[in-house]
């Protein structure tokens, strides 16, 4: 037969594994003990008969422990599980300890609703969001800044011999062929050909040009009043045409004569004289009938 008297005895003054004294008090480490304080009636080893409440994975069972099923310890505690409504639970550790102490039914049902608030404060505690304070130590900084100078250099560095060596391809110091690196050598020739493409576009682009607008149209008028009085006179002289046959050789020495002095006149003077200086005008008319050619000089303003 289990006595429970000298099982506390040998527990409280001999030794117990699970105890743990401190200043506050002496507590007990045993997951089945209802209260976690060391004492002859909160004890589940001195005591054949006891019940507590445990969590499974958020779950919680009634745990009940009879002095019939000492000799079995595979079958010492009966396991009931209980409903997540906190007052159906109750009902159900009042149905299973109805003829128990009084004193067990009150830790049990008062261990129930210790877990019940903490299970409630754990889920507010995961649904609210919390800030994390990382802290990264000083070693980690200062090997990053060295590490980044140190890539800043090599990084200036391969520039500069990259540099170097393409000024020395250009100028012929290397006659024989080398091996150069594919992606370099890749970025050289889009950097040639992105020089000529603009060197292009800016000869493409067409230079503008200011032209005299005025200069033709007034001589063109002007020629175009004169025709016009040289044939009416060429139709008033039509009765002295043998006259005229006769003067013909002399008018045209005199008109080339003219026109050779006022073109050297216009060649010394320049581009601003034309507009001066009155210009002579040679016009020629030829009839169908006479098939003759007359001449005229005159000044146009």
């Amino acid at each position: 037969m289990q006595n429970d008297e000298v099982i506390w005895q040998v527990i409280r003054h001999k030794h117990c594994s699970f105890m743990s004294k401190i200043e506050t008090g002496i507590f007990c480490r045993n997951p089945y003990n209802v209260t976690g304080i060391c004492n002859r009636s909160s004890c589940p080893l001195a005591n054949s008969r006891y019940a507590t409440i445990r969590d499974h994975e958020g779950v919680f069972y009634l745990y009940m422990k009879t002095i019939e099923r000492a000799h079995m310890p595979n079958k010492l505690w009966e396991r009931v599980k209980l409903p997540r409504n906190y007052e159906k639970a109750l009902e159900i550790i009042d149905k299973h300890l109805m003829y128990w102490p009084k004193f067990l039914v009150h830790k049990t049902k008062q261990r129930l609703t210790k877990m019940t608030q903490m299970r409630i404060r754990m889920r507010k505690l995961a649904l609210k969001t919390r800030e994390k304070i990382m802290t990264t130590p000083r070693k980690e900084k200062k090997r990053e800044s060295r590490r980044e100078e140190k890539a800043e250099k090599a990084a200036l560095l391969d520039k500069s011999i990259e540099k170097e060596l393409l000024e020395r391809l250009k100028k012929g110091l290397y006659d024989e062929i080398y091996n150069y690196p594919v992606k370099e050598y890749n970025k050289v020739l889009e950097k040639e050909e992105l020089q000529l493409a603009s060197e292009e576009e800016d000869e493409e682009e067409p230079e503008i040009e200011y032209v005299e607008g005025y200069d033709e149209l007034e001589e063109e008028d002007d020629i175009e009043d004169f025709d016009g009085l040289a044939i009416d006179r060429n139709h008033g002289d039509d009765d002295n045409s043998e006259d005229d046959e006769e003067a013909e050789p002399r008018t045209r020495k005199r008109v080339r004569k003219e026109s050779a002095v006022a073109s050297k006149k216009i060649e010394k003077d320049g581009p601003v004289a034309k507009l001066k200086k009155k210009a002579r005008v040679l016009v020629e008319v030829e009839h169908e009938d006479g098939h003759e050619r007359l001449k005229a000089v005159q000044d146009v303003a």
